[in-house]
């Protein structure tokens, strides 16, 4: 099955970790989240594979420079879905195409459902429809039509950003601009749906990476699928428990306890006396230091937390240097779940307990106290000794 994979996107509801890199580059777990989608593509039979690249396309490029069976094309100016899946049009031979976006993540299972299937779009059952794209479908299983967030849902029954179309709907791309200024795949979709060829195909998992706090999610998933391997150094006096990951280059000093699923990337270290738990990566050269404890978080590559600090349910950037004792709060006291600004808009995590979100290069003082949910952007500062309750260098 040939295969559109879309990933010309800026990211904008990612910032501040997307400030300086395209959100399909982020990491999750051992590679980033396009490879992601490249690799559980083609293990559910993508026969090759176009990804359409625009912002920071040349990253896009890099992380996927040793997968032999993809092949990219340029989105020029970012306008909508159905005009990044034009620019594969001349790539794509004339034969039915499945079309993924690069920051969506699938279990293989339901992949290779929806290639076998033919035309059809993958669909899932979820609590707040009124949120996604709802699907009308017949008793045959086939999709009838779908309605973008409605106010009031005729189902529960969404549509999960995949898709195999038939070969006709290459012609059918060059759709109308929308409302908001874009060309949307979805109108490509329920021309489809006329045709009365697309069927509705359960997807078992599936991941829509837009947000902080969904990049945690995507992290939480993949270090799950994780099996236990030491390649790295580890001090004899260091207890590793459960699935554990320890790159080669990586290192583990005495007094450290790590709880899996846990990965340490290549040229991190961990320790004295630190403790790691939860579904935590501790990215290329990233360091937890001296009575530091890691809890269910993302260091990316060059993240330092050098000691006496705590870090719970949240994403720090690259390069970000936390002072000693900097302390993460990570539950309201309210239980009520942690709310993010997006965009400028306080949006729940729907996760009770969630942390602090840092752009990269951020630095703070020490026995600085960061609140739940504060974003720290790209290159903030926090003074000795500051409690920071409100998003910082935005």
């Amino acid at each position: 099955m040939q295969t559109v994979v879309l990933a010309a996107g800026e990211g904008t509801r990612m910032r501040p970790l997307t400030d300086r890199r395209p959100k399909p580059t982020v990491p999750v777990a051992d590679r980033s989240l396009v490879e992601h989608v490249v690799d559980t593509a083609t293990a559910a039979g993508a026969s090759r594979i176009v990804v359409v690249v625009g912002y920071a396309g040349d990253a896009v490029r890099d992380a996927l420079a040793d997968r032999d069976a993809v092949e990219f094309v340029t989105q020029e100016r970012q306008r909508g879905t159905a005009d990044a899946v034009r620019a594969a049009r001349a790539a794509l031979d004339d034969a039915p195409f499945a079309v993924l976006n690069g920051d969506v993540l699938y279990d293989r299972a339901s992949l290779s459902r929806l290639y076998d299937a033919g035309p059809g779009v993958g669909v899932a059952r979820v609590e707040d429809p009124e949120h996604y794209g709802v699907l009308e479908t017949d008793g045959d299983g086939r999709v009838r039509g779908v309605a973008e967030k409605p106010d009031d849902p005729a189902s529960d029954l969404v549509n999960a950003g995949a898709y195999v179309f038939p070969a006709a709907a290459r012609a059918w791309l060059d759709v109308t601009e929308s409302d908001r200024g874009e060309y949307e795949l979805t109108d490509v979709l329920a021309r489809a749906c006329e045709s009365g060829e697309m069927r509705a195909v359960t997807v078992d998992r599936w991941l829509d990476v837009g947000r902080p706090w969904e990049l945690l999610a995507a992290n939480e998933w993949k270090l799950g699928d994780l099996e236990r391997r030491i390649d790295g150094e580890v001090h004899p006096d260091a207890a590793l428990r459960g699935p554990v990951v320890v790159e080669t280059g990586a290192s583990v000093d005495a007094g450290v306890v790590i709880e899996g699923p846990a990965l340490v990337r290549s040229g991190a270290s961990v320790g004295p006396n630190a403790y790691v738990r939860g579904a935590t990566l501790v990215g290329e050269g990233a360091s937890v230091g001296h009575a530091v404890e890691v809890k269910n978080s993302v260091l990316m590559a060059g993240a330092t937390v050098g000691h006496l600090s705590y870090v719970g349910d949240s994403i720090l950037g690259r390069d970000v240097n936390f002072g000693a004792g900097t302390t993460v709060a990570n539950l309201r006291h309210d239980d009520e779940s942690v709310r993010v600004r997006v965009k400028g808009d306080p949006t729940s995590t729907g996760r009770r307990k969630f942390g602090v979100v840092c752009g990269d290069d951020v630095k703070t003082g020490i026995e600085t106290a960061l609140n739940a949910g504060v974003v720290l952007g790209t290159g903030a500062r926090t003074g000795p000794g500051e409690t920071v309750r409100r998003d910082r260098g935005r």
